[in-house]
């Protein structure tokens, strides 16, 4: 069963730059499709990215397009997400997810946490 942990949250301000990581253990993580979502006080959790298996295909969120990028490196079982450009409304947990190629979920980390100040 894949384990994930996530990491790279913190506190920043409006403008900056960070870099969040995903680790995968146990199972097979180059058949899975990687995802971060994220979910703000009071909302429900919210899709913001994933990649293909190969890396070669990314979607985003519009909210986040042409600021966040998502990128995997299948040797060291991580993904991670770039965020440039932060603003307040993107303070949240942010969850890194993995699927299987049907698009089943398999796990979700335990969250970390991005605030951005204005």
């Amino acid at each position: 069963q894949v384990h994930l942990v996530e990491s790279g949250g913190g506190l920043v301000q409006a403008g900056s730059s960070l870099r969040l990581s995903c680790v995968a253990s146990g199972g097979t993580f180059g058949t899975y499709r990687m995802g971060w979502y994220r979910q703000a006080p009071g909302k429900e959790r919210e899709f913001v990215a994933d990649v293909s298996t190969s890396g070669l295909n990314t979607y985003y969120a519009d909210s986040v397009k042409g600021r966040f990028t998502i990128s995997r490196d299948n040797a060291r079982n991580t993904v991670f997400l770039q965020m440039n450009n932060l603003k307040p409304e993107d303070t949240a947990i942010y969850y890194c997810n993995a699927q299987s190629v049907s698009g089943s979920p398999l796990a979700w980390g335990q969250g970390t946490q991005v605030t951005v100040s204005s």
